[in-house]
């Protein structure tokens, strides 16, 4: 029972420590006019000379959702990091059709029946084969039988690879 409440407090001050970033984050939007108001907001809070890597955002997606989130991780981190064991998470959205079925999930298509009508898409088999491997991946998440959503922490993730393959 100790270790529960010790692994229950240690979540409940993670969710703090996120509340604090993030309106911390918007107090630093409001007061910043710099071009890189966000890139010297991180620069401030470094402490060692390699840098650090962040992902923010805060989405509103048309279905009404809306999301705050920020994530960062140091490079010398990040270097050590086995690169290949993130292949599977990248190579899921290397395929064009994983990437329509996200996109129109994250737009409010949630069902397996309505992701059927994808025109691209092909069989039914193929739907749920794609999906599986977005599930796996932690693209998505099911939330009931036969629907789908992005999950929370993933959302911004998600959105800034896009953003930064748009170049």
């Amino acid at each position: 029972m100790e270790n529960e409440t010790e692994r229950i407090e240690g979540k409940l001050d993670r969710v703090i420590e996120l509340l604090e970033h993030t309106s911390g984050a918007r107090e630093l939007v409001a007061k910043s006019e710099g071009k890189f108001w966000a890139l010297e907001g991180l620069r401030s809070r470094l402490e060692d000379g390699a840098g650090s890597v962040m992902i923010v955002g805060a989405v509103g997606l048309p279905t009404g959702e809306a999301y705050d989130w920020q994530q960062a991780g140091s490079v010398a981190t990040t270097l050590q990091t086995e690169w290949a064991d993130l292949a599977d998470a990248l190579s899921a959205l290397g395929h064009p059709i994983r990437l329509v079925i996200l996109q129109r999930i994250a737009t409010g298509t949630r069902s397996t029946a309505d992701l059927a009508a994808i025109p691209e898409l092909g069989t039914t088999g193929q739907l749920h084969h794609h999906l599986r491997l977005l599930v796996a991946a932690g693209w998505l998440s099911s939330t009931g039988r036969g629907h789908y959503a992005i999950p929370a922490p993933r959302v911004v993730p998600l959105l800034a690879i896009l953003v930064a393959a748009a170049r």
